[in-house]
C-alpha cells in the first residue's frame, strides 16, 4: 500500500467468547486507534450492530450461544460498507465461502495475532493477503483439531475418539503430549 490508511476514532466491534483473548485483542486494537467495543454472545453482537454500526467487526465463527455468521449477518444488513473479519479456530473453505458471501471481507484462522487482524481489517478491496511468515507445522493443526473437538466434547476421551474416528488409547496418548512446534 503507497498510503498509510488512518483508523483513528473508526468504530470497531469485537464479538469473541474468549474473556482473556477478547481483552488482549481490544487493547491491541484501541492501541491502533479504534474505538473499541465488545460482545461476547451472538445476541450482544446483534444487539451491538443493530443499536450502532460499527465501521469493522471482527467477529468469532463459534460462539456459546451460536454461529458468528449471524453477526456478520446482521453487520451486512444494518452497514453494507462494513469491513467484517471472522475468526475461527474450525476453519474450512465451506464456512470460509459463507462467511465471504454474507459480507465478511476475510476469514482468518485462529489463533490470529494482532497485527494480522489488523492487516485484514485495513487492507485495500481486491488486495491478497500475504502467506504467512511463520505458518503452523500440519502436525501443529492436526493437535489443535483434537483440541478443539476435544472442548466441544466437554472433555470427554471416548466420545471424542468416536467422533474423530480414533481410538481412545491412541487418543490419550496424543493427548498427554505437549503441543508440537
Amino acid at each position: 500500500m503507497s498510503e498509510e490508511i488512518s483508523v483513528d476514532g473508526k468504530s470497531l466491534l469485537l464479538v469473541d467468547d474468549d474473556r482473556p483473548f477478547l481483552t488482549r485483542l481490544a487493547r491491541a486494537m484501541q492501541a491502533r486507534g479504534f474505538t473499541v467495543r465488545t460482545a461476547e454472545t451472538v445476541a450482544a453482537g446483534i444487539a451491538e450492530v443493530t443499536s450502532d454500526p460499527p465501521d469493522y467487526a471482527v467477529i468469532d465463527m463459534r460462539l456459546e450461544d451460536g454461529n458468528g455468521l449471524d453477526v456478520v449477518e446482521a453487520l451486512s444488513r444494518a452497514r453494507p460498507d462494513a469491513r467484517a473479519i471472522v475468526l475461527t479456530g474450525y476453519g474450512n473453505i465451506a464456512t470460509a465461502v459463507t462467511a465471504v458471501k454474507l459480507g465478511a471481507v476475510d476469514y482468518l484462522a485462529k489463533p490470529a495475532d494482532a497485527d494480522a487482524i489488523f492487516k485484514a481489517l485495513i487492507a485495500e478491496p481486491g488486495t491478497r493477503a500475504a502467506l504467512p511468515d511463520n505458518p503452523m507445522s500440519a502436525d501443529r493443526v492436526r493437535w489443535e483439531h483434537i483440541q478443539r473437538v476435544y472442548e466441544l466434547c466437554d472433555r470427554n476421551v471416548s466420545e471424542t475418539a468416536r467422533r474423530l474416528n480414533m481410538h481412545r488409547r491412541t487418543l490419550q496418548r496424543i493427548l498427554a503430549k505437549r503441543a508440537p512446534r
